[in-house]
């Protein structure tokens, strides 16, 4: 099981593109327009292999620094990084009808908990405050949001 600091702000799933001598890390534009991380600032970044995988890796960032390593025994990588301006091949990691634990974390505009999952995925939820941490079912979902019902507490 791997360790996660207090400090870390996303998590998302992408890949490791190669380009000449650079080595590329796409950021989901979501995690930009939510304000979960600022382009131009810059982040401590962990890459972690999935098993079994077509090669994509789970990319954290937390605030501490610029890091990164290119899996071939440790040595720094050159990595640039930048909002990904197309969807993720993936979709959005919620169906309707899921049932999943959250916790809201914020208020919207209209008074509704809004809580952050996979890739800073937004599922917003009424009749909830900050700090909850509520079962709800997912009963719409759209690209970069959905909405959900809680079904318990």
């Amino acid at each position: 099981m791997v360790e996660l600091t207090d400090s870390l702000k996303c998590l998302f799933t992408g890949t490791v593109e190669e380009r000449g001598d650079e080595h590329v890390v796409r950021i989901p534009a979501t995690e930009i327009e939510h304000g979960t991380i600022e382009a131009g600032e810059s982040y401590r970044v962990a890459l972690i292999k999935r098993e079994g995988d077509d090669g994509g890796a789970t990319v954290a960032a937390d605030d501490a620094g610029a890091v990164a390593t290119n899996g071939a025994g440790g040595s720094p990588a050159s990595t640039t990084t930048r909002a990904a301006t197309d969807a993720e091949a993936s979709g959005p990691p919620v169906s309707e009808g899921d049932v999943r634990e959250v916790t809201i974390e914020t208020l919207g505009d209209k008074g509704d908990g809004i809580a952050k999952i996979e890739r800073g995925y937004v599922v917003i939820v009424p009749d909830s405050e900050p700090g909850d941490e509520p079962t709800v079912e997912i009963t719409s979902v759209r690209e970069n949001v959905s909405f959900a019902e809680v079904v318990g507490e």
